[in-house]
């Protein structure tokens, strides 16, 4: 099981999106400052897990969520509390 995910910088409001096999150690990894991309911006709240059967899936969603440009779209499906992609 893969899971892809939304993290909110509780300082710049910025989201940050991944994917992991491991949800606890990884968002441990953001908040303690062991990833580059997210250090400056610490601490991170969830505010989406999704779960996938495998890397390939999970990895396809993860770049479609990136590549969404507008920030509106993200907090959508945080609000809808769903990723609706097909990967």
């Amino acid at each position: 099981m893969v899971t892809v995910y939304i993290l909110r910088s509780l300082i710049t409001n910025k989201y940050y999106i991944g994917c992991t096999e491991n949800i606890e150690r990884r968002i441990r990894e953001h908040n303690q400052g062991f990833v580059t991309a997210t250090k400056p911006f610490i601490p991170y709240q969830v505010e989406l897990t999704q779960n996938y059967q495998n890397l390939s899936d999970a990895r396809k969603i993860e770049l479609k969520l990136k590549n969404l440009k507008r920030k509106d779209y993200i907090e959508k499906i945080i609000t809808e509390g769903k990723i609706k992609m097909d990967p």
